[in-house]
């Protein structure tokens, strides 16, 4: 479950400004923020802290964190902005309580959210290309693309897994995407390039399958 916000901690998040999500508040309340995944400090000077897309929806929510999704099953996937929200990567068990509007709804937010923190943070404020978080989790911040395009995740083997699986790869800066089909593979390399990734179909050489190798386009 996840910790309860603090008093103070709320009155912050909802303080926060409605179009950037600057905070403002002393050291130790910005610094406790940031450890929960609710804000990042700003690199450049004057090193401002801003919400986080987990901070956002903690400040729809009425100033309450979303509570955790169970991890995904990717070897070395960090999780989502914060470890709050997870865009779903393929191959995962999704709880039955949770409807396809309500995670609809979390998935736009998650995207709009990750939106600004490319605004907030990229040097020239482009949202057209990753920013560093999206560099340093590039499982999650690929499925969320994809997600938020309206992509379908597989499910758990045997059930259904006929969506998008991402996964990590042996180089540093690459996730590789499968789906069933070329189409539904072309279509995933087509999402990822429109959200900023370089993307290209290749083929395993000792299974001959095909699948998309996707990394975050610099310039």
């Amino acid at each position: 479950m996840t910790r309860p916000l603090t008093a103070a901690q709320r009155r912050l998040i909802e303080a926060a400004d409605p179009g950037t999500g600057r905070l403002k508040g002393t050291e130790a309340q910005l610094t406790a923020l940031v450890k929960r995944g609710l804000a990042f400090r700003h690199p450049r000077p004057p090193h401002d802290h801003f919400l986080t897309p987990a901070g956002h929806r903690a400040r729809e929510a009425g100033g309450e964190p979303p509570q955790k999704e169970p991890e995904n099953p990717s070897p070395g996937d960090p999780g989502g902005p914060g470890g709050v929200f997870a865009a779903r990567v393929g191959g995962e068990t999704v709880p039955r309580a949770q409807g396809e509007a309500a995670r609809l709804r979390e998935v736009r937010s998650a995207w709009q959210g990750m939106l600004e923190l490319r605004r907030m943070t990229n040097p020239d404020a482009s949202t057209d290309r990753p920013c560093a978080w999206e560099r340093t989790h590039l499982v999650q911040a690929a499925a969320l693309a994809l997600e938020a395009s309206g992509h379908r995740p597989a499910g758990p083997e045997g059930e259904g897994g006929d969506g998008y699986r991402v996964r990590d790869t042996p180089q540093p800066d690459a996730v590789a995407v499968y789906a069933p089909g070329p189409d539904a593979l072309r279509a995933c390399a087509e999402t990822l390039e429109g959200a900023g990734w370089q993307a290209g179909e290749y083929t395993e050489p000792r299974t001959r399958r095909r699948y998309v190798l996707a990394s975050p386009r610099r310039v």
